[in-house]
């Protein structure tokens, strides 16, 4: 899977679904700095880079979950996402709200599925993994077995992996933080001295950049 994580960064980076500008911050929603941006959204806007991704998906699913029954996709990020990985290996599909809807049914899981039916869940982005983790309770509480996750990336913080062990969610990335900017620097993206602040942001975002 190690080729497969480089090939996913170096996809992220030719269709700038995720952009590297250390000296020139982001500000994420949050409020924190960050020297990088992810919108895995654009993926889909590219034919070879969805077709990699879902193709992917549906390998890792039937290595790690055999026997599978459900797919279910985060939204918003991951609807498409999971609907394509569930069309490739001919298994239902359901999408996980943030929360329930205030009017009609009041529907936090969309679509049709059966207590007791052994699921794995699809993510595009795992930042401190608050959304992925929201979506496994409803699935739970659903009466749903959730079996893992398969995320497109994960910017490996310390945070998600505390939080998914916690919940006893196995969870495996498609690429990762780490192989993005090994991978960034050998194509040239940034420069070896942008390398440290780079890793100095994700051992602490939320401080990172604050005057």
């Amino acid at each position: 899977m190690e080729n497969s994580a480089k090939k996913v960064a170096q996809y992220l980076l030719q269709i700038k679904a995720i952009k590297l500008q250390p000296s020139n911050p982001f500000t994420w929603a949050s409020g924190w700095r960050s020297p990088i941006y992810c919108d895995n959204r654009k993926t889909l806007s590219f034919p070879e880079v969805r077709s990699y991704i879902r193709d992917s998906f549906a390998e890792m699913s039937e290595e790690y979950y055999p026997g599978a029954e459900l797919i279910a996709g985060v939204a918003t990020g991951a609807i498409a996402h999971g609907a394509l990985t569930a069309d490739k290996l001919g298994l239902p599909f359901v999408y996980v709200r943030s929360e329930a809807k205030e009017h009609g049914l009041g529907n936090q899981i969309e679509g049709y599925f059966e207590p007791g039916q052994k699921v794995v869940v699809i993510e595009d982005l795992i930042s401190t993994g608050g959304s992925s983790l929201g979506a496994v309770r409803a699935l739970r509480e659903a009466g749903c077995e959730v079996m893992g996750m398969i995320a497109i990336f994960t910017y490996e913080f310390k945070k998600a992996s505390d939080g998914f062990a916690a919940g006893n969610i196995e969870l495996h990335t498609l690429s990762n933080y780490s192989t993005l900017i090994e991978t960034a620097v050998k194509s040239g993206y940034i420069s070896a001295s942008e390398v440290e602040t780079l890793k100095e942001w994700r051992n602490d975002p939320s401080k990172w950049g604050v005057k």
